[in-house]
């Protein structure tokens, strides 16, 4: 059996919304986050991201740029929220009305309450 020198992974980034590149690498075993974005390209792809303060993480887990990578790691790249979520639902349920939210908003004609 031969010695694995390479890994795969990819690098996942949404520069604006409805908008997702994906691109996969092959990296030395050893390679970081912070080379993977390097080889990625993406600062040429997408420079409206700043890579340097941008906050990465691979599979859903916030992780520094020194990360050690594995073999079919996806590294993603967050954009920074514009507006915070909590404040966002709160708007909507103001303007939508206790009525009109929620998990029983879309009761049937003459059903009872909470069916």
């Amino acid at each position: 059996m031969g010695l694995k020198v390479s890994i795969q992974v990819t690098v996942v980034c949404s520069s604006a919304p409805r908008q997702m590149r994906e691109i996969a690498l092959t990296l030395e075993i050893g390679a970081t986050v912070q080379q993977a974005l390097l080889v990625s390209g993406l600062e040429a792809l997408a420079p409206s991201l700043d890579l340097k303060k941008s906050v990465v993480g691979v599979w859903g887990r916030k992780v520094g740029m020194d990360q050690v990578l594995k073999e079919h790691d996806r590294v993603e790249v967050y954009r920074p929220l514009r507006v915070n979520p909590k404040t966002a639902r709160r708007e909507r349920f103001a303007q939508q009305g206790s009525r009109g939210a929620g998990l029983f908003a879309n009761r049937r004609a003459g059903s009872k309450a909470g069916y």
